[in-house]
């Protein structure tokens, strides 16, 4: 039976609950989302006919500010992973300490069999099935898997429509021209070596053999390895969804030549590439279980979620790893790597730079004040440093893995919260 991502969550909320000592009705309240919605979607498809697609919005909770999170056009999603989305967003804004909430969407599509016009039709019609729940200062949706800054555009606009005015701040991760922010693509990539780096000085490891795997090639994925690899790291291997490559010789590997060789040839080689030069002989082909179980420094899941389960995790041998997908371990996988000593930077904590950088944007459109991408970037190292930080020392303190720790920072912000609302008795 495939793994309940929202019951897994729940399994992290009742460990970290025993640790924060979170009040007891504080802790019920967050047991389920504030509201569950559902829709379908009727499509005029280009061929005439009329397809239905089921579509969610998940509204977790609000208490420390507007409901937050992403749309997935997905042909897997269903309300499961919606609702342990939209709670892991929760915690997300909660650890990195921005004001606002969490929420989640999808839509049960394979947009690879849609055209740009079915796609925008679709885009719009989830608006108009959602949008008395959505706002700036109510719920603000992001890009997610297979949305894209152009879906936000369609969005936003739609909403205009049909609102009757106006209101860019509803959605980030749009295009630059109508209200995004510099530096919002790459955000949750480099926002994820950021934190790379700050785990690196607490084990000690040296920048210039440090190995790097990495599991996914999507925007996140591609970013955090593009990132690390400027950074002097050593990407030794890569995967996306059908596989990926190896340096057998662990001398690294720059993501942007594998970019090229996936564009021209729809996948992951089993060659390294530069330019019409390739090395099919000191690289090879390689699946993505066994990218997990290479034995590299840094581990870093950037897929989906449940890809490290109690059946894998005794064969992880990375001596550290970084989520920078949204739940890749399961809590068994937690509890053996943490009796193996190896440490496991939590998602809530680690991939929270593309909601960092989604609030940036939010506060840009309400403000009508834009900033440049260094200082983008200069804010977002410094809520990334300081949140890594008071991870890590409650984790010492406490003597619990990062996980348990990230999740005990962002429960008393929003306990704080919720009784300084009268949302919970004081």
């Amino acid at each position: 039976m495939a793994e309940n991502p929202f019951s897994n969550a729940m399994k992290q909320l009742k460990k970290a609950a025993q640790v924060s000592g979170v009040d007891p009705e504080v802790l019920e309240k967050l047991k389920r989302p504030q509201r569950i919605l559902e829709a379908t979607l009727s499509i005029t498809m280009d061929d005439g006919s009329t397809k239905n697609f089921p579509a969610f919005r998940v509204q977790y909770n609000d208490a420390r500010g507007p409901f937050k999170g992403g749309i997935r056009f997905y042909n897997k999603v269903n309300i499961h992973e919606v609702k342990a989305l939209a709670f892991w967003m929760v915690m997300k804004t909660g650890v990195v300490g921005i004001p606002m909430g969490g929420s989640k969407g999808g839509v049960i599509v394979d947009v690879k069999k849609l055209s740009a016009g079915e796609i925008e039709r679709l885009s719009r019609a989830w608006v108009r099935a959602f949008y008395q729940y959505l706002g700036p200062r109510t719920d603000v949706p992001a890009p997610d898997v297979y949305t894209t800054p152009q879906i936000m555009g369609w969005m936003v606009d739609e909403y205009a429509r049909v609102s009757g005015g106006w209101e860019p701040a509803t959605f980030t991760g749009k295009p630059l021209a109508i209200g995004g922010s510099q530096g919002r693509t790459e955000a949750t990539g480099y926002g994820g070596a950021m934190i790379f780096e700050e785990l690196l000085t607490k084990l000690k490891f040296k920048k210039g053999k440090t190995t790097v795997a990495v599991q996914g090639f999507g925007n996140v994925g591609y970013y955090v390895a593009e990132r690390l690899y400027e950074l002097g790291y050593k990407i030794v291997a890569i995967s996306d969804s059908r596989g990926g490559i190896y340096d057998k010789r662990n001398g690294g590997m720059d993501p942007k030549n594998i970019l090229k060789t996936k564009q021209q040839k729809g996948m992951i080689d089993g060659c390294y590439c530069i330019g019409s030069v390739c090395d099919c002989e000191n690289y090879t082909h390689i699946t993505n279980e066994q990218l997990l179980q290479l034995p590299v420094d840094i581990l870093i899941p950037a897929a989906l979620e449940n890809v490290i389960t109690k059946k894998n995790a005794g064969r992880i041998k990375a001596k550290a790893i970084i989520e920078m997908a949204n739940g890749p371990l399961t809590p068994d996988a937690d509890e053996k790597l943490f009796k193996k000593g190896i440490p496991v930077v939590p998602d809530i904590l680690s991939n929270a730079g593309g909601v960092t950088v989604s609030y940036f944007e939010w506060a840009q459109n309400t403000s009508g004040f834009y900033w440049e991408k260094d200082d983008v970037l200069t804010k977002l190292h410094e809520i990334m440093k300081r949140s890594f930080s008071e991870v890590w020392k409650i984790a010492q303190d406490k003597k619990v893995d990062l996980r348990t720790a990230a999740y005990v920072v962002a429960l008393k912000r929003i306990e704080e919260a919720m009784k300084a609302r009268g949302l919970a008795s004081v």
